[in-house]
This record gives structure tokens, sequence and C-alpha cells, in this order.
């Protein structure tokens, strides 16, 4: 049996006991050039944890001049990146007889980051393993979520502050500037007044002065220096 129809038997006997809410297909998104084998995904309440590139390699899959697991890294690593996967698995029939693959689950991240290489028996190990990592880390992301949150929230808060200052500071100006300009208004309007009040008393005085001299109007002082009407006065006074 080939490790990928190995991998598919293991996976859909375990899957809606162990991974019901979880995503895995076949990778049929080839328009980079390349693709995985298939894809796991799951999320928990909207956030993805979890993410494997799973790539499968037989025996029968080598050629002459390409046969070993090393072979694959580079291409499996491009896939994960490509997919936007978190992890990149390879899983392998390849040198069969290298002890340092038998052994179990191998870390290869020192070469690629992210990346192990199996035997089709540590399948649903290596994805238990990397699936319970990532759930007790769910915690902190969705944590860290709430914290990315509230630093929109405060990015915001301050960028409406600081318009609600700007256009402050713009409206105070303007007003500030009318209100200078009615203030010299009414100053003009207030020296236009007191000229004309002054006039006014100007006028007053003038008004006085000149009722007075009419009421102090006399034939004595008309004929002062006019002898022939004091004359003609006098006579039309004795008759």
């Amino acid at each position: 049996m080939t490790s990928l129809a190995t991998c598919l038997n293991q996976f859909n006997s375990l899957r809606m006991t162990a991974f019901p809410n979880a995503y895995f297909e076949k990778d049929n998104d080839a328009k980079n050039g390349s693709k995985g084998d298939f894809i796991f995904r799951e999320s928990a309440d909207g956030t993805e944890f979890i993410s494997i590139m799973f790539e499968m390699k037989n025996e029968m899959d080598t050629t002459a001049t390409k046969h070993k697991n090393e072979d694959f890294f580079k291409e499996l690593d491009k896939d994960r990146r490509e997919k936007g996967c978190e992890y990149a698995v390879l899983v392998s029939l390849l040198e069969i007889d290298d002890e340092y693959y038998n052994n179990g689950i191998v870390d290869v991240s020192y070469k690629y980051p992210k990346m192990y290489v199996i035997r089709p028996q540590f399948f649903i190990p290596i994805i238990t393993l990397l699936r319970n990592a990532a759930l007790n880390s769910l915690k902190y992301q969705q944590e860290l979520q709430v914290v990315r949150n509230q630093q929109v929230d405060i990015q915001n808060f301050e960028e409406n502050m600081m318009a609600f200052k700007e256009g402050f500071t713009r409206n105070y100006r303007l007003a500030s500037e009318k209100f200078q300009k009615a203030i010299e208004e009414i100053d003009k309007t207030i020296d236009h007044l007191q000229k004309t009040k002054d006039a006014l008393l100007s006028s007053e005085n003038n008004l006085r002065l000149a009722n007075n001299k009419a009421e102090d109007l006399t034939i004595k002082k008309l004929t002062k220096n006019a002898p022939t009407v004091k004359a003609m006065f006098d006579s039309l006074h004795d008759e």
C-alpha cells in the first residue's frame, strides 16, 4: 500500500471522532506551477490555529537523479508558503533503509522552517502532536487578538481625538478672526457714535446760547447804536 493510501485510510477512520471540524483535502491548486498532496486545516471560533501541507512520496516515485527525501524539501517549503500553511510534512517511503528516517518523527527545520519527515505510520501522531501544541497556544492567540483589537480601538480613538482637535483648532481660529473683526467694527461704531454725540452736545450748547441771547434781547440793546430808531421807539412808547 502506498503512503498516500495508508494516510487516507488512517485519517478517514478517525475523521468523525478525532477531527470532526478539520479540513483535510487534496491540494488541487497548481496555479503557481506546483502543489502539495494534501492540506490539513482546523479552526476554532473563526480562528485558524493549525495548518499543515503534506507531500506523499513512495519509492516508485523516484528517478535515477531524484530519490532522496532531501530532494523534495525545497519544493515542499515553497508549496507550504504559497498555500499559507504553518507546517510542512513529507510522508515518505524513500530511503527505506535509512535509520535516520525510520526512528520516528524527523525534524528538518534546520534546513527549512517547521518541516518534518515521517513514515506513513506516524501520520496521525504528527497531526495530533502539532494540533495539541497549537490548541495549547490558541488561547494565547485569541488573547493576542483581543489585545490587537484593543490597540486598534486605541489607535482609532487617538485618530478621532486628533481629528477633533484639528477641527476645533480650525473652527476656533476662524471664530476668533471673525470675533476680532466684529470687535473692530464695534469700536468703529462706538467712535462714530461718540463723534455724533459730541456733535449733538455742541449743537445743544449753541442752541442754549442762542436762546439765552434771544431771551436777553431788548429794544434798548437793539437801538444802542441807532439813535434815530431809538427816537422812533421812544415816540411810539409815549403815544
